[in-house]
């Protein structure tokens, strides 16, 4: 027993200096959290080794008595003890803490520094929208481009027109085979700017859905015809949509560049996931501001 404690006070030490050689300069650190995490890993060090110690012993030199149980298996029975104590307390104090831990303690109410990031990345983000709120186009459409490689260039492609055909082709508004599928399935995509939606089959005929689809796709060039004033009468004559009721079909302004980024998009080519609290206002006008550039 004497060669095992021996033997953990050194292995404890050795851990310990590890740990320090790794890691020591937490304890010159001036963040205390830094220097709490260092000891509390020199206290986990210390009582694993020692607990080790112990059990290990145990199974060495102990022997099993007390009364055994009725019945067998295989001739092997159990003994009738009473739980140790020491098991007992550990996971009575388990269930403490972890309902301590749930309820009032780290990181619910208490110093975190995800949280202080959190807070600096908020404060940063107004100071951001308060120094370009007024920000002219050509500063806006640089600032989207650069918003634009990071954030869209890894499905729409570098050159906006999709990759392989994975995401929509952002050069032009509307693709025909689009504006034909969202007249046959119907959309309800933009549920916080649009909240009605667009039911299906608001043209029956064929031909119909065949012209207008051709005509809202070529940038509404040339005569409209007869079977679009069904779509006129949400998205107007001229395409630009009105509030809460239907998005821009002619060109991606504003709001319609916030809705998709706010809802995500569900669509002929596939689904497009929610970037809502990844762009402050100022980020999505520039990203609209850009794309629209992009078709011109």
């Amino acid at each position: 027993m004497r060669s095992m404690i021996i033997g953990g006070i050194i292995l404890i030490v050795a851990l310990m200096g590890g740990t320090y050689f790794v890691a020591g300069d937490a304890f010159i650190s001036e963040d205390s959290i830094n220097t709490i995490t260092m000891a509390g890993a020199f206290a986990i060090i210390a009582i694993t080794v020692l607990v080790s110690i112990k059990y290990i012993n145990q199974i060495k030199n102990d022997k099993a008595s007390g009364e055994l149980a009725p019945g067998s298996w295989d001739g092997i029975s159990e003994y009738m003890n009473e739980v140790p104590k020491g098991w007992a307390l550990a996971y009575i104090g388990t269930l403490v803490w972890a309902l301590w831990y749930l309820m009032i303690g780290y990181p619910t109410n208490q110093y975190s520094q995800i949280g202080q990031w959190n807070e600096e990345t908020q404060e940063y983000k107004k100071k951001f929208e308060k120094k370009w709120h007024n920000a002219s186009d050509e500063t806006l459409r640089t600032m989207g481009e650069s918003l634009y490689l990071v954030q869209c260039a890894p499905c729409h492609g570098v050159d906006a027109e999709g990759i392989n055909g994975k995401a929509q082709d952002l050069t032009s508004r509307v693709l025909k085979s689009s504006v034909e599928y969202i007249i046959k399935n119907g959309a309800n995509n933009f549920k916080t700017a649009y909240p009605g939606g667009m039911p299906p089959m608001m043209l029956s005929d064929a031909k119909e859905i065949d012209e207008v689809s051709a005509y809202v796709a070529n940038g509404f060039k040339g005569q409209a015809p007869a079977s679009y004033a069904v779509c006129a009468s949400c998205h107007g004559i001229d395409g630009k949509g009105m509030e809460y009721v239907a998005p821009n079909i002619l060109e991606y302004d504003d709001a319609l560049v916030h809705s998709v980024l706010l809802d995500g998009k569900k669509a002929e080519i596939g689904a497009m996931p929610s970037f809502k609290g990844r762009l402050s206002l100022t980020q999505e006008k520039a990203l609209a501001a850009y794309i629209r550039s992009l078709g011109e």
